[in-house]
C-alpha cells in the first residue's frame, strides 16, 4: 500500500533555494490549479520527436509517482510541474524536473 503521509509544500525562501538546481525552469504563480509551477518549453523538429520525449517523461512520471501537466502542439511540448494535494511546490517537483533534465 503507498505511502499516505501528507507532502509538505515550500516554503518562498525553500523554492529559491532549489529553483537554482534547474535552472532551464521557470518559477510561475500560474498552475492549473492556481498554485506555484515550474516549467519549462522545449522545441523538438517534429512531432515524433515530441512524442518520443512525452513518452519518456510518463515514464519517469510513473516511476515518481508524480505527474505533470503535458501541453503538446506539433514540435513544442511545455511541462508545468506543482503538486496540486500540496497546493503548491514539492520536493516532489524539482525531484521531477531534475529527472526530466536527465533526458535531454
Amino acid at each position: 500500500m503507498a505511502d499516505q503521509k501528507k507532502i509538505e509544500r515550500l516554503s518562498g525562501a525553500q523554492i529559491a533555494e532549489r529553483v537554482a538546481s534547474v535552472p532551464d525552469w521557470v518559477l510561475g504563480e500560474g498552475g492549473v490549479l492556481g498554485e506555484g509551477v515550474i516549467s519549462r518549453e522545449l522545441e523538438f523538429g517534429n512531432f515524433r520527436e515530441s512524442m518520443t520525449f512525452v513518452e519518456s517523461v510518463a515514464k519517469l512520471a510513473e516511476e515518481h509517482d508524480h505527474h505533470p501537466d503535458i501541453f503538446i502542439s506539433y514540435n513544442h511540448v511545455r511541462l508545468d510541474l506543482s503538486t496540486h494535494a500540496a497546493g503548491g511546490l514539492t520536493e516532489k517537483d524539482f525531484a521531477l524536473a531534475q529527472a526530466i533534465d536527465y533526458l535531454l
